[in-house]
């Protein structure tokens, strides 16, 4: 069986391609760092901007403590014809009462859980990209795409 041959990417294309991979992956997989030990886990973004990506967390979790710890975290976001994007980024909590209040405001089902958007369980984190790297399916090798 010989080896698949992928399509060149014009430059050109990237940041298109790797903003449909974010797009059409509704559940990336976060990872942080629980001391000296790398954790996952699907995470599903109530927003995104660009690569700016928040996501909303429960302050009992204990992702939270780890993300207070080290605020280095990386996204992995996949397409069904697995096509890849790993954005590395750091984590902040957001405090713009205005950026809670339209994501709070879109999503229902943070309303039906939370029932406030004070509830003080919620945090809501904005990871902003630091690298973001795109990897057509089957070529092994990933593809700089360019923040600005």
């Amino acid at each position: 069986m010989s080896k698949p041959v992928p399509k060149p990417i014009e430059p050109a294309e990237l940041l298109d391609r790797a903003l449909a991979v974010l797009k059409a992956d509704r559940f990336p997989v976060l990872a942080t760092l629980d001391g000296d030990q790398a954790r996952v886990r699907p995470v599903s973004p109530v927003r995104t901007d660009g690569f700016a990506v928040f996501v909303a967390n429960l302050r009992s979790y204990h992702k939270t403590a780890e993300i207070a710890a080290n605020k280095k975290v990386e996204l992995c976001y996949m397409d069904d014809c697995h096509n890849q994007v790993r954005l590395t980024g750091l984590a902040e909590v957001v405090t713009e009462r205005p950026v809670l209040q339209e994501i709070w405001d879109a999503n229902p089902l943070m309303r039906q859980f939370l029932g406030s958007l004070d509830n003080p369980q919620l945090v809501v984190y904005r990871i902003r990209p630091t690298r973001v790297r795109y990897m057509q399916e089957w070529a092994l090798e990933y593809h700089e795409v360019p923040l600005s």
